[in-house]
């Protein structure tokens, strides 16, 4: 897979805002923006939400946001029980409830997570979230204070980023390859945090078909991974909303179920029944689960009865592993429509992983091109995607892209591909004319491009096709 190394190869974290009074510099737009707290100086816009307003046109195809498909859901069914629910447990539906969450969803999360090989589990460790992105949060809360060192790949989960961003915390990433998290790369780094006298407060992964990377943590990586985390005493928070989307194997074998009180296991129903209905959870040792309840109680004092009774209802009565089932031939389908079109129309020098399960395609341009300044022509096009650089904390990223298969159909995807290729092919064009044009003393001159060493690049999964 390709990867750029964490902060262009130099062994510091990322440092977060500096505390200090900031002095609005038009305070008539903004009256109060001398009383922010420092955090907020450095909030920004994921570039994925900032997309929100494009994708939403008809003429646009989008590659961008990771939709699951919900229409494939039997929505009759589903609207069904949910009015059941509401006409025959209103009372329980509509009310507040634990800060935990809902006893019996918690069983079911138990249930679901022995899928991956947890079979230790207990109902008691469970934390109903609005979503694995606020038990991410809680973890964060809980857990680290400002200039703390979060270890997490490169590239990363954007809303990840955007917590560790708000906790004031410094991140280091860790290269990854086809394979997923390089657990070489992971000791050297622990290592030289250690050096500097840096606190490492947890290991940020997503082991399977990584957000964005689309790659699998392998197998043999995943008990290195373990034994590093022991012999380093290093927490590990395994994110994983997509792990029973698999296309051609079983489920693997969760981190957590390797080392209960080293890993702290994030999970969602968003990918496998509902986004909207923002149902996550979090599995961790019971001292820990009594802090994140405290923080839940603070944050919001309870998740939502009706959309946890929703999701237990749904797990109780429907067939939820055959609808899972059902969405992995789907994201398959698309998948594959994806990739042919990557290898029939893709200039030389594109590269790109090849993702065996989730959502996602994680592709590099040609040399010298530049995804973000590269927008607005693909838009401009009717296509849309993710730059590389919202999944890094550095800043760096910009010859990447994340291209999302999950949302639309197949011949959607080949034409939004036809036109991404053609916006790739004009852009080399453009360099290729201007490179060749000798601006003699007037020459632009800019920060000098990152360089990198042979060994802390590594290819993507088809970076050894022969190209005409």
């Amino acid at each position: 897979m390709a990867s750029l190394p964490p902060s262009h190869g130099q062994p510091h974290a990322v440092q977060p805002h500096q505390h200090g009074h900031v002095v609005p510099r038009h305070p008539r737009l903004d009256p109060l923006a001398d009383r922010y707290a420092a955090r907020t100086h450095g909030m920004k816009t994921s570039e994925i939400r900032a997309l929100f307003s494009v994708v939403s046109r008809p003429e646009v195809v989008s590659l961008a946001g990771g939709m699951p498909a919900v229409t494939a859901l039997p929505l009759d069914a589903v609207g069904s029980m949910i009015g059941e629910l509401v006409s025959g447990m209103g009372a329980q539906t509509l009310q507040y409830g634990s800060g935990q969450g809902d006893p019996r969803l918690r069983e079911r999360i138990c249930d679901v997570m022995a899928l991956e090989g947890i079979t230790d589990a207990s109902p008691s460790e469970v934390v109903v979230t609005v979503g694995s992105q606020q038990g991410l949060d809680l973890v964060t809360r809980v857990f680290v204070d400002p200039g703390d060192v979060i270890l997490a790949e490169g590239p990363s989960y954007v809303g990840a980023l955007g917590v560790f961003q708000a906790a004031e915390a410094r991140v280091r990433h860790v290269l990854m390859d086809d394979d997923g998290l390089i657990p070489e790369a992971l000791e050297q780094a622990l290592i030289e945090c250690r050096a500097n006298g840096d606190r490492v407060k947890f290991l940020y992964t997503v082991p399977n078909y990584h957000n964005p990377g689309g790659v699998t943590l392998s197998e043999p990586r995943r008990q290195a991974i373990v034994d590093i985390a022991d012999r380093y005493d290093l927490l590990v928070i395994e994110d994983n909303p997509y792990g029973l989307l698999g296309f051609d194997r079983e489920p693997m074998r969760a981190l957590r179920a390797r080392d209960a009180q080293r890993v702290i296991y994030l999970g969602s129903f968003s990918k496998t029944f509902s986004p909207g209905l923002r149902v996550g959870w979090v599995l961790a040792p019971l001292a820990v689960r009594e802090k994140l309840v405290l923080a839940t109680e603070a944050q919001v004092l309870c998740p939502p009865s009706l959309t946890q009774y929703a999701v237990a209802r749904y797990l109780d009565t429907q067939p939820w592993r055959e609808q899972i089932k059902l969405f992995t031939e789907l994201y398959r389908e698309r998948r594959d429509a994806t990739l042919e079109s990557l290898d029939a129309l893709m200039p030389p020098g594109t590269t790109w992983t090849r993702p065996d399960g989730g959502f996602y395609v994680w592709l590099k341009l040609p040399n010298g091109l530049d995804s973000k300044l590269m927008q607005p022509r693909a838009v401009n096009a009717h296509v849309a995607y993710v730059p590389g650089i919202g999944f890094y904390a550095d800043g760096s990223g910009r010859e990447y892209m994340r291209l999302s298969y999950c949302y639309p159909e197949p011949d959607q995807i080949r034409e939004g591909v036809r036109r991404l290729a053609r916006v790739i092919e004009a852009e080399l064009d453009l360099h290729s004319t201007f490179d060749a044009v000798d601006t003699g003393t007037f020459r632009a001159v800019g920060r000098p491009a990152p360089t990198h060493t042979a060994e802390n690049i590594v290819g993507p999964a088809n970076s050894d096709r022969i190209e005409d």
